[in-house]
């Protein structure tokens, strides 16, 4: 399946990134590459087989959560570049 300049451009703009001409091209043709494949595995006949979130059987390896406190709020916040009241004060990203 073919991916226009167009839609890199987009997907590009979107992801808030800039590409080169050059790269533009390479990923047209690399997201072309993934359509295809992906078009492919649609092809699959999956009837016989069941639903699942993993192809291997998996449990949780990790401890149990517990509530513990490490560090004071007030210490926290003492040791932020800046806060305030109760909050972190962080630099604003989105525009």
């Amino acid at each position: 399946m073919a991916i226009s300049i167009e839609e890199v451009r987009y997907i590009a703009r979107l992801a808030r990134l800039e590409f080169s001409e050059e790269e533009e091209h390479m990923l047209a043709e690399q997201m072309g590459e993934i359509l295809d494949y992906v078009a492919k595995l649609n092809e699959l006949d999956t009837r016989d087989v069941p639903p699942m979130s993993h192809v291997l059987d998996l449990y949780n390896v990790f401890r149990e959560d517990s509530v513990v406190q490490r560090i004071s709020h007030e210490d926290a916040l003492r040791n932020a570049p800046d806060a305030d009241s109760d909050y972190f004060r962080v630099p604003k990203v989105i525009e």
